[in-house]
């Protein structure tokens, strides 16, 4: 008995020694498995854009009440019945420091605006010249353009990027391409771009959503983001559903798109990344009439958006 167990004794002890100079041996050979990640540091956004309909006044007072703490400007809002731009792209960038300020006397910090204007535009390079100083301006970070549906001119883009890139550097703002159809309808499209180019603030913004609808569903979001992740710097945030039919973009959450495997991608980053909700509407129901069902919409889609942060991050959930 006692060699019995002196030989079982002497097993264990010999299998403790092998797992330990294997773990170790791990550890040295693949650090980063056992390194702690920076977190991204996600902040959740609402663009200006679900109440079109409505004056800008009205859009802030509903994003603030809404509990957004960030903004995105775009596009146009009824101001008198007239269809005013949020900011024109001749405006002198006066006009958007007063803009951001406005914004920020309510609380709400500018995260994104819009170009107006695609790159292969005649006019592209001037008015997304004119969009980086306004946004520096107004210290707003990033400014979001994308291409035409029907496809656009890669060439063109990457040459009007290399000399928009030491524009965006001296003026601290980070010029992102997204997907809206056409030759740049895929995040890795995107990103073959803005590798090509090769500037730290000329990157790409991920809009799930474009990506879902314009490819009718013919690439999966999920595997398009792993292809175009490093390049990633924010997010325009809709979701969407092919059933019931017809297709049609909505709200996060109401959707077909899986959000917590999604952000899961670029959740460990150490980068600051905005989540901006373009779309936060339900899908088959008519969109609401009144500012007030707008910002019960724009609430949940935030708090949705802090939800699946908590369960990526174990982040608290801020009381509010």
């Amino acid at each position: 008995m006692q060699s019995n167990l002196t030989r079982r004794n002497f097993l264990a002890a010999s299998a403790i020694g092998a797992t330990l100079v294997t773990t170790e041996h791990a550890t040295a050979a693949q650090p980063a498995q056992s390194e702690k990640r920076e977190l991204t540091r996600f902040q959740v956004s609402c663009m200006t854009l679900p109440y079109s309909g409505f004056s800008l006044a009205r859009a802030l007072q509903g994003l603030r009440t809404a509990g957004y703490s960030y903004i995105a400007w775009g596009t146009t809002h009824l101001e008198d019945g007239k269809r005013v731009p949020i900011l024109a792209a001749d405006a002198p960038v006066a006009r958007a420091r007063e803009l951001a300020t406005r914004c920020r006397d309510m609380g709400l910090e500018p995260v994104m605006m819009f170009s107006g204007i695609y790159p292969e535009h005649k006019d592209g390079f001037t008015v997304l010249r004119q969009r980086v100083l306004q946004a520096a301006a107004g210290r707003v970070p990033q400014v979001l353009t994308f291409g035409h549906t029907r496809g656009g001119n890669e060439k063109l883009w990457v040459e009007r990027f290399k000399q928009l890139a030491p524009i965006c550097r001296d003026n601290n703002v980070t010029l992102v391409v997204k997907q809206h159809g056409g030759e740049t309808g895929t995040g890795a499209a995107c990103a073959r771009i803005t590798r090509e180019v090769n500037h730290s603030h000329i990157k790409v913004n991920y809009d799930a959503g474009n990506v879902m609808d314009y490819l009718n569903g013919k690439v999966n979001p999920l595997e398009d983001l792993r292809a175009c992740a490093s390049e990633v710097r924010s997010f325009c945030i809709k979701d969407h559903r092919f059933f019931p039919e017809p297709h049609q973009d909505c709200g996060p959450g109401f959707g077909e798109i899986d959000h917590y495997r999604m952000l899961n991608l670029v959740a460990n980053t150490g980068l600051t990344m905005s989540l901006s909700c373009e779309n936060i509407f339900a899908p088959g129901v008519p969109r609401p009439s009144k500012p007030e069902g707008i910002d019960a919409l724009a609430r949940r889609a935030r708090e949705y958006l802090e939800f699946v942060i908590q369960a990526l991050q174990r982040r608290p959930v801020e009381n509010r």
